[in-house]
């Protein structure tokens, strides 16, 4: 958002995570992940991180001395998730340590309308108003047209994101409205509320026409090594969106899982992978992937 708006030469600290547009992974790092997860599987990363919260611990730790070095006029974060959340306790002590308190913005939107209104509330404090009203006004727009074309379509297929395949969890927040938008049914999803667990059984069930593996946290490399698991599952091979060649692994981070301008984007892609006779993709060749061609290749 901050690039967004033009100013990201006055962004003087991020989160290990922030890596778009690339100049934002040469700022300083100020928080990053208290557990080491490398080298573990989806299942241990998922019980570590439950653990961790079970304590009342954060799973992040922020860099109180360049903190302080960096003395910020404003602190940018979210407490939406909190599995991704640097929000806490910890924020607060951390804060605490500085001589000038900065101004904090939290962010905790569930749809794409709380999306603008947080990109608005930016442009507010960072005196770019007016630059945050385009980039609403832009969005708006792009997805007013998607959903004008979208009346072309004679169908609306069901649809399921994955946004984590072990343990299985469904789409939540805004995903299941950009689906929407893109003309399809996520019966699995959780319009406007967190993301959940579901059972296996949950997707026969559902009998999915477009399967989307959308593991929060990871662009389309990471997603696309999720399939192996899934491929194992009972019933796979009967999904209408394995028969049908509709399976896709897609660059989470960038395009779906995170709240900003390019949900915009996501839904676009969205769009194409459900209706591809409709709707074609200009954007990068990364940010998607078909399960079988991959498997062909």
């Amino acid at each position: 958002m901050l690039y967004a708006l033009g100013i990201g030469d006055e962004l003087v600290g991020v989160s290990h995570e922030c890596d778009f547009p690339a100049d934002a992974k040469n700022k300083p790092v100020v928080s990053r992940p208290a557990l080491d997860l490398e080298g573990l599987t989806l299942a241990e990363v998922d019980r570590a991180i439950s653990e961790q919260l079970r304590r009342g611990e954060s799973i992040y730790r922020i860099d109180e001395e360049l903190l302080r070095a960096l003395q910020p006029d404003l602190v940018v974060t979210q407490d939406l998730c909190q599995v991704c959340a640097p929000s806490g306790n910890e924020l607060s002590v951390a804060l605490q340590t500085l001589e000038t308190q900065p101004d904090v913005l939290f962010m905790s939107p569930s749809s794409i309308a709380q999306i603008e209104q947080n990109i608005g509330e930016l442009g507010r404090a960072t005196n770019r108003e007016f630059r945050a009203d385009a980039i609403v006004a832009e969005g708006q727009a792009r997805l007013a047209r998607i959903e004008q074309r979208m009346r072309q379509a004679t169908s609306r297929p069901r649809v399921a994101c994955l946004e984590w395949v072990d343990p299985l969890f469904c789409s939540g927040h805004w995903v299941p409205e950009m689906v929407e938008i893109a003309g399809g049914v996520d019966g699995l999803g959780r319009k406007g509320a967190d993301s959940a667990r579901i059972a296996w059984e949950a997707v026969l069930a559902w009998a999915p026409d477009v399967l989307l593996i959308s593991p929060c946290g990871f662009h389309l490399e990471k997603s696309l090594e999720q399939v192996a698991r899934l491929r194992r599952l009972r019933g796979w091979d009967a999904l209408p969106a394995v028969r049908n060649g509709q399976v896709y692994a897609v660059d989470a981070d960038s395009y779906f899982a995170r709240p900003g301008p390019r949900v915009v984007d996501g839904t676009a892609l969205l769009a194409h992978l459900i209706h591809p006779e409709l709707f074609s993709w200009h954007g990068p060749r990364e940010a998607f992937a078909s399960v079988f061609a991959q498997a062909r290749g």
